[in-house]
């Protein structure tokens, strides 16, 4: 008798503990849910300033600008950003110079400094994530993206990969 009643209160005791268990997430499930996990973005340190003599053009039909990346700014970050030093050349030779980021994984760009014409960075204090646009509305973004640094929506393996896309003119993955 006693063993039996034992049972019955073992059993009743699991039949009120369960759903208290089975509402709970197992801690093993929710080690492992990356979509859980918060993004967490890298400090971005400015490059030197570029050098325009070694800089890869890359051409935006719909802008009368020339667009120049240069190489050695670019990086590719453990928190799966592509960072890099965007060159703009106007046709009166005007240059606009900006240190950025693309995020592959979200489409979307940071400007992190833009150049002074004595060489040097000026941060950008209010720099946030935007998106990319379509490329009617933000070419060069678009391109960098697409054509670039985020083939099939895939970020380049590193900075050699990206060099390699720019010198080719197209990244052999990218789908126009």
């Amino acid at each position: 008798m006693p063993s039996r009643l034992l049972l019955i209160s073992l059993t009743l005791l699991q039949l009120v503990c369960m759903p208290v268990y089975a509402a709970r997430p197992s801690l093993f499930e929710a080690d492992f849910d990356e979509e859980k996990k918060p993004w967490d973005e890298i400090q971005a340190q400015l490059p030197i300033y570029p050098d325009l003599s070694i800089a890869l053009p890359f051409e935006v039909p719909s802008r009368p600008a020339r667009f120049f990346v240069d190489p050695k700014s670019i990086s590719v970050g453990t928190d799966g950003v592509v960072r890099f030093s965007l060159i703009a050349k106007s046709s009166s030779g005007v240059l606009n110079v900006s240190y950025e980021g693309i995020r592959c994984e979200t489409r979307e760009r940071k400007l992190y400094a833009v150049g002074r014409t004595d060489g040097t960075w000026s941060r950008n204090r209010y720099a946030k994530w935007d998106d990319i646009l379509t490329s009617a509305k933000d070419p060069q973004h678009f391109l960098l993206y697409n054509d670039f640094f985020c083939p099939e929506f895939d970020i380049v393996r590193d900075a050699a990969e990206a060099i390699s896309a720019l010198q080719s003119g197209i990244h052999p993955r990218a789908k126009r």
